[in-house]
């Protein structure tokens, strides 16, 4: 593994929510898709073979870097629930399509990538998937509990 990919790996572990949350990039899962998204890129997209190119390697870029985008336009979204839920199960089937991806190009192409890496990355990935999923229902929970009545669009006022 390439010492940055190790700070990466250093940086999740050690990543503690100190302060509450005002912005998306306080989102713990958040911080852990778009440091695994730079990972993704270190270890697995610069390292697959050149016929990978407009395939697994296009899939896999696209995949990783969409999960933090779509955490990040849900939470902006987050006072109107079916918006947010949107975007969070998009951000999940995008954590999935990574980690399977991920998987296929560590059983194709094990010679070009760091099997340590890879096997990390398809256990924080699926970590995020869990996170996500975590992140809809407590953040639904949350509303109901301050919104009682509160009917599926709206607002609370």
């Amino acid at each position: 593994m390439k010492d940055k990919t190790k700070q990466l790996i250093e940086e999740i572990n050690n990543l503690k929510r100190t302060s509450p949350i005002k912005s998306f990039k306080d989102l713990d899962v958040y911080q852990i898709s778009y440091r695994s998204m730079l990972v993704v890129f270190e270890e697995v997209v610069k390292n697959l073979p050149s016929a990978e190119k407009f395939d697994l390697t296009d899939q896999i870029r696209r995949s990783c870097k969409a999960v933090p985008r779509l955490i990040a336009e849900g939470f902006a979204k987050r006072h109107q629930n079916k918006g947010f839920q949107k975007y969070l199960f998009d951000a999940i089937g995008e954590s999935n399509e990574t980690e399977v991806s991920i998987t296929q190009a560590l059983d194709l192409y094990s010679d070009y990538l760091d099997d340590d890496a890879c096997k990390w990355l398809i256990e924080i990935y699926d970590r995020i998937s869990k996170q996500t999923f975590l992140l809809k229902q407590n953040w639904e929970n949350y509303n109901n509990k301050d919104c009682p009545n509160k009917k599926e669009d709206s607002k609370c006022d």
